[in-house]
């Protein structure tokens, strides 16, 4: 198959010949329908992932069909329309076994320890407990979105931050994660104020349902969450993975408030100073979260079939494989608003 390869760090994503994925006993080979182009991509692409080796194929946000299924394999067959996490659980394991996939010991990561969805096939480990059906006629493009930003998000807040009707939920970052906490903060009867610095992301914001949109450029971001939500958030999501905007969100909180680090932090940013004297003083929760269970997404699957949020603004792009690389590159400085995703997996 030809598939887009990266072979140094930064390095453009040539198209090249690179071996059929072979079919797991207990997994499936789904031909991709879908791949998104996420930070998470980008964090890989420029060596800031210690997961990472070269040469490698990325792309962790994928649906497809499968075209080939494993003698171990009992849930699937030939043609099923599917996504899957990013995080591959062994399915076996005492935290997978509590529901707890996510934290997986024998993880397997697509895009990341292995090669990943830019490109026609990909190869799911463990099929049964990793695969979710998409529901009839969903755009393929909007299910690949999915499979990290908005599932991410939805865990997040739904099963991290226990996200309540008429609570305030603070954003920081107005990027594919973001735009998906807005949009499903929404539907879940909350206030949502989104932060970011790039005018048109606030824009985007506002159009979709943000009850208060706020230029961090202009002073002190936290601060003007706290005025705008009469004493602060009651649950901050930070989207980003950077330090200034971690401190934000948890500066932002009234007390007892809920923060969830969504955004993954790399290269400088893995050590982080923290504002502990409001952890301290407001008796905040601190939350880490990464993906979201498989069993876990028919919630999220059924609010959208069933008409109750859209989702469809996270998309701004669909461009073909040969534009990874442009993509990826995008997220050296501030990214134009919605998700790029890659609808044809040929050229």
């Amino acid at each position: 198959m030809r598939a887009a390869v990266l072979r140094e760090w930064r390095g453009d994503l040539g198209l090249e010949d690179w071996p059929d994925p072979a079919c797991p006993p207990d997994g499936v080979v789904l031909r991709v329908l879908a791949c998104g182009v996420c930070r998470s991509d980008w964090h890989a692409w420029t060596g800031a992932d210690p997961d990472v080796a070269l040469p490698h194929v990325p792309g962790h946000e994928y649906c497809g069909e499968v075209v080939e299924a494993g003698p171990g394999v009992a849930s699937w067959d030939l043609g099923d329309r599917v996504i899957a996490p990013f995080i591959l659980a062994c399915g076996h394991c005492a935290d997978c076994q509590a529901g707890h996939q996510t934290i997986c010991a024998h993880q397997v990561l697509p895009g990341f320890t292995g090669p990943g969805a830019f490109a026609p096939y990909v190869a799911v480990p463990h099929a049964d407990a990793n695969l979710a059906r998409l529901p009839d006629g969903m755009d393929t493009a909007l299910a690949a979105a999915l499979g990290c930003r908005a599932t991410t998000a939805w865990h997040a807040l739904t099963d991290r931050a226990a996200l309540r009707p008429g609570e305030w939920l603070a954003v920081f970052g107005g990027g594919g994660v973001g735009l998906a906490a807005l949009l499903l903060g929404k539907a879940l009867g909350a206030r949502v104020a989104v932060v970011d610095v790039v005018p048109a992301k606030l824009d985007h914001a506002a159009r979709h349902g943000a009850d208060a949109v706020i230029d961090a450029r202009s002073g002190d971001a936290a601060l003007a969450v706290r005025e705008v939500t009469g004493g602060g958030a009651h649950v901050s999501i930070e989207a980003l993975g950077i330090a200034e905007t971690t401190a934000g969100s948890i500066r932002s909180l009234r007390k007892l408030g809920r923060h969830v680090q969504v955004g993954m932090p790399a290269g400088p940013h893995v050590t982080m100073t923290l504002p502990m004297d409001a952890v301290y003083s407001g008796q905040l929760a601190l939350y880490g979260t990464r993906g979201m269970p498989a069993w876990r997404y028919p919630s999220l699957l059924d609010l959208i079939a069933a008409g109750r949020v859209d989702l469809s603004p996270m998309i701004a792009r669909r461009v073909p494989l040969s534009a990874a690389t442009a993509e990826l590159r995008a997220f050296d400085g501030p990214a134009p608003p919605g998700v790029a995703v890659i609808t044809d997996l040929t050229g």
